[in-house]
């Protein structure tokens, strides 16, 4: 008997990237209730591994007439996105160097790390949502609009945060110590 193909969405690299996805969603989500020092030192942690997931997800092809039903409203986006803003503060814009236009100006343009976050809570999150029906094809089709959306969008904006955030973590900030010192 020949063996069968085993599918994408059972694969390995596919549950361990829905368990990383699931535990940023859940992380971000929750972001205003954090301590400034646990949720850089955390977030900055999560990111490498996310995106590390995604790169090792199997290659799927998306069906051309299939219609996924995305979850992450517009009041999910932003309440992720305010909620990591007011965590932040003045920390949370950055000088953004990988935009196209950046080339060409001479004006430097300022990006936000919430900003950067929220993208890819909005797209790991529908992703997760699909993947928990535990209908087959949207599992794949959520594989297939996932990948494609890492490759052309989100992957950049995670390595822009994490960039960010790193600089945040070891600046040697007088708060930022200060609430580490009551962490621990």
């Amino acid at each position: 008997m020949e063996k069968e193909e085993k599918k994408p969405i059972y694969e390995r690299g596919t549950l361990e990237f829905v368990t990383v996805a699931l535990e940023y969603c859940h992380f971000v989500e929750n972001a205003r209730n954090a301590e400034l020092f646990d949720f850089v030192d955390k977030i900055i942690k999560i990111l490498p591994l996310l995106y590390l997931k995604a790169s090792l997800l199997p290659s799927v092809e998306s069906e051309e007439d299939a219609l996924l039903e995305f979850t992450v409203t517009e009041e999910m986006y932003e309440s992720v996105r305010i909620g990591i803003a007011d965590l932040l503060g003045e920390r949370d814009a950055y000088l953004e160097t990988f935009l196209p236009d950046m080339r060409y100006s001479d004006t430097p343009i300022a990006a936000f790390i919430s900003e950067n976050l929220a993208d890819i809570y909005q797209d790991v999150g529908n992703f997760v949502f699909l993947f928990r029906q535990g209908n087959e094809d949207a599992m794949r089709e959520a594989i297939a609009a996932c990948q494609a959306n890492f490759h052309e969008y989100w992957g950049q904006r995670l390595l822009n945060a994490l960039k960010a955030l790193h600089a945040i973590r070891y600046s040697g900030d007088e708060d930022l110590r200060k609430n580490e010192d009551e962490i621990e």
